[in-house]
């Protein structure tokens, strides 16, 4: 589950929180511990990781890595905050490894990676995978923000499996699981037939019902649908 829903708690009470609820790892928003990931010490980051271990809970990986410090953006034509930006990258990629083994990055954030004003898409492209070039970049499948997609998402996420590293799970509308009429179970089979290894982490948007409710609720509404899925 995603931390984010508890932002203003205290590290050690969130996690509590979802490991009690039933979760196995926390996906880590950057924000709820620092502006700035270069600004939590080394002593931070042991402190967090000893939270995380002594709760039962796995590092899962970080996302939202661009709500904070303000203004970056990464496939901009100015290079200098194009600079900017992907040094801030590079902080959080230290921030993950410190944090625990095998953490994922995703990268949200659409208004900091998303084209310029007036600039092409292709444009942004070629500002954006010029950095990358590495193949441990892959993708992820979002229930929220697959709803424009015209095919099934159980078919999609077939699809595309070689490649989904990581999995968000939502109601369309970005409330939290159960919460809507949105049927998991067709996506939860392909991953169950595909042998998936990855994360299927909670992402809510809307904290409304409060964070301890729509943890437990979620799970509850996830579980009884991995419950009916074929065997």
């Amino acid at each position: 589950m995603c931390n984010e829903a508890y932002e203003g708690r205290p590290f050690a009470e969130m996690c509590r929180s979802i490991r009690s609820a039933g979760y196995s790892g926390i996906e880590i928003a950057p924000f709820t511990l620092a502006e700035r990931p270069a600004d939590i010490t080394a002593a931070q980051r042991r402190q967090y990781r000893d939270i995380m271990a002594s709760e039962g809970l796995a590092f899962a990986g970080l996302h939202w890595l661009m709500v904070s410090p303000r203004g970056l953006h990464v496939t901009t034509p100015d290079a200098a905050l194009r600079a900017r930006s992907w040094q801030h990258i590079r902080a959080l990629i230290d921030l993950c490894a410190d944090l625990g083994p095998n953490g994922v990055m995703v990268f949200g954030s659409p208004k900091q990676r998303s084209t310029w004003e007036g600039q092409t898409r292709e444009a942004a492209t070629r500002n954006f995978v010029r950095e990358v070039g590495s193949p441990a970049v892959q993708t992820m499948f979002d229930v929220h923000n697959a709803i424009d997609e015209k095919l099934p998402h159980a078919q999609l996420v077939d699809r595309y499996f070689d490649v989904i590293r990581h999995v968000h799970v939502n109601e369309l509308d970005g409330r939290h699981c159960g919460a809507g009429d949105y049927d998991f179970k067709p996506v939860l089979e392909v991953l169950r037939r595909r042998n998936y290894a990855g994360w299927v982490s909670l992402e809510a948007f809307d904290f409304k019902p409060g964070a301890d409710r729509l943890a437990v609720e979620s799970l509850r509404h996830l579980e009884s649908a991995i419950a009916k899925l074929p065997s």
